[in-house]
């Protein structure tokens, strides 16, 4: 009995019990297992990266974008809302202090109610940048006679 009053007493002094506090803190208090998509801030600072991100939105149909809201000075931050205002997609802004502004943090996540579990979730991995299309040229081939004898040029 004495353990659930002090278990009580925890929770009513620091906030209800999370389940893995260090990961929603990363992920913008949501849980990696739930990301389809992350750009960290550095991400965000690439205009190409951004712009992948954009031309992407058909696919985020039905998940919600979080947005860190400590980089609200960004362009593309009000791109990003007036086209997910335009699609109908659910878009939060996150002030909290799992929004922070490091290289490394997260600066905008598409995460859906439950869990996808993809292992590749950084927008390089899940849009890779296309190879530009090259011709390539056959070599001549020789003929059997070429090939036997050698050439005598």
């Amino acid at each position: 009995m004495t353990e659930d009053i002090s278990d009580r007493l925890k929770q009513a002094s620091n906030g209800p019990l999370q389940t893995r506090p260090d990961e929603r803190r990363r992920y913008l208090g949501s849980l990696r297992e739930r990301v389809f998509v992350r750009l960290s801030n550095q991400d965000f600072a690439n205009p190409d990266l951004v712009k992948v991100f954009l031309d992407h939105f058909d696919d985020y149909q039905d998940l919600t974008i979080l947005i860190n809201g400590k980089i609200t000075e960004n362009n593309a931050v009000n791109q990003i809302e007036a086209k997910a205002s335009k699609t109908n997609i659910p878009f939060t802004l996150v002030s909290d202090d799992s929004a922070k502004t490091g290289l490394e943090d997260t600066a905008v996540l598409v995460v859906a109610k439950e869990a996808l579990n993809r292992n590749r979730i950084e927008i390089g991995q899940v849009y890779p940048p296309e190879f530009p299309k090259t011709e390539l040229t056959a070599p001549k081939r020789k003929s059997f006679w070429q090939r036997l004898f050698g050439d005598k040029k």
